[in-house]
């Protein structure tokens, strides 16, 4: 499963790249250098003042103090012939330094503390999103999640796929909201369907439990949030049949790719998932005939809702024929092409999950 992740940087609390290192210890041989090619009465040397701050960006508390001290040598030693500096200058050289260790070592400080925290995050989005397997049971999966707040692994969007006794079943659903604030209702949506894999007979009742899960929280949140829904469409692979069963909840259709035809599964949407509305009426269960080579692409409305620059939606039914061609692999080919077309990428969450039955035996 590919996921969006913000890639490690030096603004991130990552490890300063070389050149940074580099930088402060050339600058200071090239002013010396410099000094000595320029004609007496022309003091470059005092340039070297400001070596130790920039050092601190890229160096500890001991290697700024290092540079603090060649830069105090190379001032104050007027034998060397860098510069003549004197009393108060060499003064306020040293509170420069001293102030450049300072910042160093509070950024050193800041840069753990922000991988600590990177760590735990990612860890605890992981443990709600786990990646998405290769293969479950009979059924070959591919995944793509790209989270549309910077940083995050989860967004609004989720999907599963999980084994049970009655066969394997898959989830994709789009939550009320985008980013981190939706994450507390994606990781209740999964702990729900991954109860009913185990527990419920019939794919109805799995959607039935979803909106009673979405329900019961509406009911626990705050003033400033009295509703929660969410789209869905839920599938179910039964053992030993050529077939899946479907359950649309407001969801965006998912496509059936059959060599190079294309077509949208027909599935009577039921409500969004949170609205009470899944209770008395059990939603209606859709059965596709499915071969060996079949494959099912669903999706979150970040694709299909995606506008160019000149206000068109991704035409993802359309595209996808192209797309089967492409090596790397589908779901990467629709993320390249979605980029291309918003020129960047959506801005919402995206989710993009590919199943293909093997067959029975």
């Amino acid at each position: 499963m590919r996921r969006g992740r913000e890639e490690p940087g030096w603004l991130r609390g990552e490890p300063p790249p070389r050149w940074a290192r580099i930088a402060p210890a050339v600058a200071l041989v090239a002013l010396v250098l410099a000094q000595a090619l320029t004609p007496g009465d022309v003091e470059l040397g005092y340039f070297l003042a400001a070596l130790p701050a920039v050092a601190a960006f890229a160096y500890g508390a001991v290697g700024t103090a290092v540079f603090a001290a060649l830069v105090l040598l190379l001032l104050g030693v007027h034998q060397l012939g860098v510069a003549h500096a004197r009393g108060t200058d060499l003064a306020t050289v040293a509170v420069v330094g001293l102030l450049s260790v300072v910042i160093a070592w509070v950024r050193q400080r800041r840069d753990a503390q922000l991988v600590s925290v990177r760590t735990v995050a990612e860890a605890a989005q992981l443990a709600v999103l786990p990646p998405l397997p290769e293969r479950v049971g009979p059924v070959r999966c591919s995944g793509l999640y790209r989270a549309a707040q910077r940083g995050t692994l989860v967004g609004g969007d989720l999907y599963d796929v999980r084994a049970g006794p009655f066969g394997v079943r898959a989830l994709v659903a789009d939550v009320q909201g985008h980013g981190l604030a939706a994450v507390a209702t994606v990781g209740a949506l999964l702990g729900a369907f991954r109860e009913g894999v185990l527990d419920d007979a019939g794919l109805a009742a799995v959607a039935a439990r979803l909106d009673r899960r979405l329900l019961a929280d509406s009911a626990a949140a705050s003033v400033e949030h009295p509703e929660l829904f969410a789209t869905a469409v839920l599938l179910e692979f039964p053992p030993g049949l050529e077939l899946v069963r479907i359950v649309s909840c407001g969801h965006p259709p998912a496509l059936r790719l059959r060599g190079s035809a294309v077509e949208e599964v027909c599935a009577e949407p039921g409500p969004p998932l949170g609205l009470g509305l899944a209770g008395p009426t059990p939603p209606v269960v859709a059965e596709l005939a499915v071969r060996p080579g079949d494959q099912l692409l669903l999706h979150t409305d970040g694709v299909t809702e995606a506008r160019d620059a000149t206000g068109h939606f991704y035409p993802l039914a359309a595209r996808v024929p192209v797309l089967t061609r492409d090596p790397g692999g589908l779901v990467g080919a629709v993320w390249r092409d979605l980029a291309a077309f918003t020129d960047g990428g959506p801005r919402d969450d995206v989710a993009l999950l590919l199943l293909s039955l093997d067959g029975p035996g």
